[in-house]
């Protein structure tokens, strides 16, 4: 699942991951793969001392604009500055990077506490209505191989100890994705990979319809819509 959607959507799960790792006024802070800076500014916004680190110059660029009194750096997650750090945080960072153990065991090294964000289960999170809209036009889902994924809780906290990390609290928090109207659900949607396959294959007017009938029972009374996600946070310490 993407880790984009409607602006905002994040400060939930920002904050819940904020106070699990106890990140206030003077805390030192690093932001592995900080993107565009919003958590970054979360942790600022409490006292928080940040550094971040993502391997995207615009990105970097973008989170010292939000954030200008941090620390940003182009850098790669498995190999983050020496540090020490109070806390470490790979928020949404796991299932896009290379290898993600040694991420961890990166982050164990340089820092005392780690949180770590990762989605929920499919069936968890109500952004899956997109994928089953399209399905008809997108091909056949392979099962993958290898080991479970990081949304089931078990991996998550197996790698986390693997890594060397004691793992403290396994939490989750619901994110709601809320968008105004159609056009603002539809918009990303049909601009995204798989809403552009599925337009090839079948033209937008005919995904469009399928997309609002799979969305009608997330339809608020204001006419919006309003999509619950489960996301997990995980707290560990070295």
């Amino acid at each position: 699942m993407s880790d984009e959607g409607p602006r905002g959507w994040g400060a939930p799960l920002h904050a819940r991951a904020l106070e699990a790792a106890g990140i206030g006024r003077g805390t030192t802070l690093l932001d592995l793969g900080c993107g565009a800076g919003a958590f970054a500014r979360a942790a600022a916004d409490r006292g928080a001392v940040v550094t971040g680190l993502d391997v995207d110059r615009s990105a970097v660029a973008a989170a010292a604009a939000a954030v200008p009194e941090g620390d940003f750096r182009i850098g790669d997650a498995h190999d983050p500055p020496a540090g020490p750090f109070d806390v470490v945080a790979a928020v949404q960072l796991l299932p896009h990077v290379t290898n993600p153990l040694v991420v961890l065991r990166s982050a164990a090294r340089v820092g005392t506490v780690v949180v770590v964000t990762v989605w929920g289960r499919e069936e968890e999170c109500d952004v899956r209505a997109f994928g089953e809209a399209l399905a008809p036009w997108l091909p056949p889902r392979q099962a993958p191989a290898g080991p479970a994924p990081l949304t089931e809780p078990g991996r998550l906290r197996k790698l986390v100890t693997l890594a060397g990390l004691r793992v403290e609290v396994l939490d989750q928090v619901v994110c709601p994705f809320r968008y105004p109207d159609a056009d603002a659900v539809l918009g990303p949607l049909l601009a995204s990979g798989i809403g552009r396959r599925a337009s090839a294959r079948a033209g937008e007017p005919a995904v469009r319809r399928a997309v609002l009938a799979r969305l009608a029972e997330y339809r608020t009374a204001d006419g919006g819509y309003r999509l619950d996600n489960t996301f997990r946070v995980l707290t560990a310490r070295s």
